[in-house]
């Protein structure tokens, strides 16, 4: 009697550098190394990503693992944090902040002895809705970052050259600013700005020079507030970010909370979550769900802030 494997690795085909061809020769090895069944769902459409992941949950598999991006591992995990499964991660994307931020390596032989042999781990999620985001969402010109990168990204392939151009580009090319209402517990803010930034992940803040390690730490998401500055503004205070020489009040204004509630006078908007664009009702509430996903990481870094 052949016994089923409880490891089910879904790989999003396009993601990052390597090919639909070398990611599985890749995840293959690994698992043989390590003498480990699994099995291995190959997603072509990223929208597939989800209901993949939670057909996986669904089988009953312990182990589901998101083989690809930040936008890949935020899609599985938003199936996965509704159940009892654990989620392995193995990075094959540009920036893997939600990886770099646990410990997991690049290396794929590395990242599945993490996944067999590390140590589990809580890690609090966000909300924007029902949406899960584990590094960010975002509102205004960010998801028309995406929309470019998209374009950009067929054209020269994927790469951190390719993605900082389709910033610079939708920055020089950008419209209206948003007209924000923001809610926070009983205080209410109300602002001009042509992007809204939360962020639910300590290491990304340290990576681009921000604010926020210990908001995140105590359970709250940071949420950051561009001042309505135009078009060539807005690109100074991208540099500034950039570069690590952004400031408080000059180029973001700052909230910290568990809970927000956000309206800009529309009935949906698109929005950016990890990386990956959705359109979203409005009122939205972003939130904090602490006891949000079991995730498998180096025993090093079992516990401390992410």
């Amino acid at each position: 009697m052949v016994t089923k494997p409880d490891i089910c690795v879904i790989l999003n085909a396009g993601s990052g550098k390597r090919d639909a061809v070398d990611s599985p020769r890749l995840i293959r090895n690994a698992f043989s190394s390590h003498k480990k069944p699994y099995v291995l769902k190959q997603i072509r459409k990223g929208s597939d990503l989800v209901d993949a992941a939670e057909s996986a949950v669904e089988e009953g598999y312990k182990t589901v693992v998101a083989a690809g991006g930040d936008g890949t591992i935020c899609a599985v995990a938003s199936a996965v944090c509704k159940s009892q499964a654990q989620l392995g991660i193995i990075p094959l994307g540009t920036f893997n902040y939600f990886a770099r931020s646990l410990g997991i390596p690049d290396d794929v032989d590395a990242a599945v002895d993490v996944m067999l042999n590390g140590s589990h781990r809580t890690v609090p999620v966000a909300l924007i809705n029902d949406r899960v985001f584990l590094n960010n969402a975002s509102l205004g010109a960010y998801p028309a970052i995406l929309r470019n990168r998209e374009n950009v990204y067929k054209r020269w392939g994927r790469s951190r050259v390719a993605a900082y151009w389709s910033v610079l580009k939708t920055l020089l090319t950008l419209r209206k600013p948003l007209m924000l209402q923001l809610s926070i517990g009983q205080d209410s803010f109300s602002y001009r700005t042509p992007l809204v930034f939360a962020v639910n992940n300590a290491f990304q803040l340290d990576q681009i020079g921000l604010e926020g390690r210990d908001d995140i730490a105590d359970g709250r998401m940071v949420l950051f507030v561009a001042p309505d500055s135009g078009r060539w503004g807005m690109l100074k205070h991208a540099i500034a970010l950039a570069t690590g020489t952004a400031e408080k009040n000059r180029d973001f204004l700052v909230h910290a909370a568990d809970e927000v509630r956000i309206s800009t006078g529309r009935r949906a908007r698109n929005v950016a979550c990890d990386g990956e664009r959705a359109r979203m009702p409005e009122p939205m509430t972003l939130k904090v769900n602490r006891e949000g996903l079991n995730v498998m990481v180096p025993r090093a870094r079992a516990d401390g802030v992410r």
